[in-house]
Protein backbone atom coordinates (compact mmCIF):
# COMPACT_ATOMS: atom_id res chain seq x y z
CA UNK A 1 0.00 0.00 0.00
CA UNK A 2 1.50 3.37 -0.92
CA UNK A 3 -0.29 6.42 1.08
CA UNK A 4 0.77 10.25 -0.93
CA UNK A 5 -0.09 13.65 0.38
CA UNK A 6 -1.93 16.14 -1.37
CA UNK A 7 -2.40 20.09 -0.82
CA UNK A 8 -5.94 21.55 -1.51
CA UNK A 9 -7.57 24.99 -0.70
CA UNK A 10 -10.75 26.11 -0.08
CA UNK A 11 -11.25 29.87 -0.08
CA UNK A 12 -14.06 32.74 0.81
CA UNK A 13 -14.93 35.60 2.27
CA UNK A 14 -16.86 36.53 5.42
CA UNK A 15 -19.48 39.85 5.20
CA UNK A 16 -19.53 39.93 9.29
CA UNK A 17 -19.14 38.28 12.63
CA UNK A 18 -20.83 34.49 11.24
CA UNK A 19 -20.82 30.95 11.22
CA UNK A 20 -20.03 29.35 7.37
CA UNK A 21 -21.02 25.83 6.40
CA UNK A 22 -17.91 24.89 4.02
CA UNK A 23 -19.01 21.55 4.22
CA UNK A 24 -19.77 21.25 0.41
CA UNK A 25 -16.55 23.17 -0.91
CA UNK A 26 -14.81 20.76 1.24
CA UNK A 27 -16.20 17.78 0.05
CA UNK A 28 -15.74 18.91 -3.99
CA UNK A 29 -11.65 19.29 -3.44
CA UNK A 30 -11.97 15.73 -1.97
CA UNK A 31 -13.39 14.37 -5.01
CA UNK A 32 -10.84 16.26 -6.74
CA UNK A 33 -8.30 14.50 -5.51
CA UNK A 34 -9.18 10.86 -6.31
CA UNK A 35 -9.01 9.82 -2.95
CA UNK A 36 -9.94 6.44 -1.76
CA UNK A 37 -9.63 6.03 1.78
CA UNK A 38 -7.65 8.23 4.39
CA UNK A 39 -8.03 10.99 6.35
CA UNK A 40 -8.27 15.44 5.55
CA UNK A 41 -6.54 17.70 8.03
CA UNK A 42 -8.48 20.89 7.23
CA UNK A 43 -6.64 23.81 9.14
CA UNK A 44 -7.53 27.42 9.07
CA UNK A 45 -4.51 29.88 8.76
CA UNK A 46 -6.21 32.58 11.26
CA UNK A 47 -5.63 33.83 14.08
CA UNK A 48 -8.72 34.93 14.93
CA UNK A 49 -10.54 31.98 13.45
CA UNK A 50 -12.63 28.68 14.56
CA UNK A 51 -12.87 25.36 13.01
CA UNK A 52 -15.38 23.18 14.12
CA UNK A 53 -17.84 19.75 13.36
CA UNK A 54 -21.29 20.04 14.42
CA UNK A 55 -24.95 20.27 12.60
CA UNK A 56 -26.65 22.51 11.09
CA UNK A 57 -30.07 23.09 12.00
CA UNK A 58 -32.45 26.03 12.20
CA UNK A 59 -31.06 28.59 14.77
CA UNK A 60 -27.91 26.76 15.69
CA UNK A 61 -25.65 29.34 13.82
CA UNK A 62 -27.19 32.04 15.56
CA UNK A 63 -26.54 29.69 19.09
CA UNK A 64 -22.97 28.79 18.50
CA UNK A 65 -22.02 32.90 18.34
CA UNK A 66 -24.46 33.47 21.43
CA UNK A 67 -22.13 30.79 23.48
CA UNK A 68 -18.76 31.75 22.27
CA UNK A 69 -19.79 35.53 23.28
CA UNK A 70 -21.42 34.62 26.07
CA UNK A 71 -18.13 32.62 27.33
CA UNK A 72 -15.96 35.17 25.90
CA UNK A 73 -17.32 38.01 26.06
CA UNK A 74 -16.29 41.08 23.81
CA UNK A 75 -15.86 43.89 26.13
CA UNK A 76 -13.92 42.17 29.88
CA UNK A 77 -10.71 44.95 29.75
CA UNK A 78 -8.97 42.28 27.77
CA UNK A 79 -4.95 43.78 27.99
CA UNK A 80 -4.61 42.65 24.05
CA UNK A 81 -7.66 45.66 23.20
CA UNK A 82 -5.48 47.98 23.60
CA UNK A 83 -3.93 46.73 20.05
CA UNK A 84 -7.09 46.51 18.22
CA UNK A 85 -9.93 45.37 19.92
CA UNK A 86 -9.92 41.56 19.08
CA UNK A 87 -8.52 40.00 21.93
CA UNK A 88 -11.97 37.99 22.47
CA UNK A 89 -11.90 36.83 19.09
CA UNK A 90 -7.92 35.67 19.90
CA UNK A 91 -8.76 33.84 22.34
CA UNK A 92 -12.15 32.36 21.21
CA UNK A 93 -10.31 30.57 18.48
CA UNK A 94 -7.25 29.80 20.99
CA UNK A 95 -9.99 27.67 22.91
CA UNK A 96 -12.14 25.85 20.46
CA UNK A 97 -9.26 25.67 17.74
CA UNK A 98 -8.32 26.16 13.91
CA UNK A 99 -8.37 22.13 12.63
CA UNK A 100 -9.82 19.23 12.29
CA UNK A 101 -9.15 15.93 11.21
CA UNK A 102 -12.08 13.82 8.90
CA UNK A 103 -11.73 10.41 7.71
CA UNK A 104 -12.00 9.68 4.11
CA UNK A 105 -14.02 6.01 2.82
CA UNK A 106 -14.62 5.26 -0.44
CA UNK A 107 -13.63 8.77 -2.11
CA UNK A 108 -16.11 11.18 0.58
CA UNK A 109 -15.88 12.97 4.01
CA UNK A 110 -16.90 10.20 6.37
CA UNK A 111 -19.08 12.44 8.52
CA UNK A 112 -21.49 11.29 10.97
CA UNK A 113 -25.57 12.03 10.06
CA UNK A 114 -25.75 15.41 11.64
CA UNK A 115 -21.99 16.65 11.13
CA UNK A 116 -21.09 19.39 9.04
CA UNK A 117 -17.33 21.70 8.49
CA UNK A 118 -18.12 25.44 10.19
CA UNK A 119 -15.54 28.09 10.46
CA UNK A 120 -16.49 30.79 12.96
CA UNK A 121 -15.60 34.26 11.27
CA UNK A 122 -14.75 35.75 15.16
CA UNK A 123 -13.53 39.42 13.72
CA UNK A 124 -14.65 40.29 10.33
CA UNK A 125 -16.04 40.97 7.75
CA UNK A 126 -12.49 39.11 5.77
CA UNK A 127 -12.03 39.42 2.12
CA UNK A 128 -10.00 36.56 1.89
CA UNK A 129 -10.08 33.27 4.53
CA UNK A 130 -8.84 30.14 3.12
CA UNK A 131 -8.62 26.35 4.56
CA UNK A 132 -5.74 24.29 3.93
CA UNK A 133 -6.59 20.47 3.29
CA UNK A 134 -4.06 18.15 4.08
CA UNK A 135 -5.21 14.69 2.33
CA UNK A 136 -3.32 11.69 3.08
CA UNK A 137 -4.30 8.33 1.67
CA UNK A 138 -4.80 5.99 -0.94
CA UNK A 139 -5.52 7.75 -4.62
Amino acid sequence: MCLDIKTAEVEFSTSEREVKDLTLEVEKKIKGTDVNDGICLIFAPHATGILFLNENEEGIKEDYMKGLDEVVPENNNWKHDRIDNNAHSHIKSALVGTDITVPITSGSLDLGTWQNIFFVETDGPRKRRRLILKIIGKF
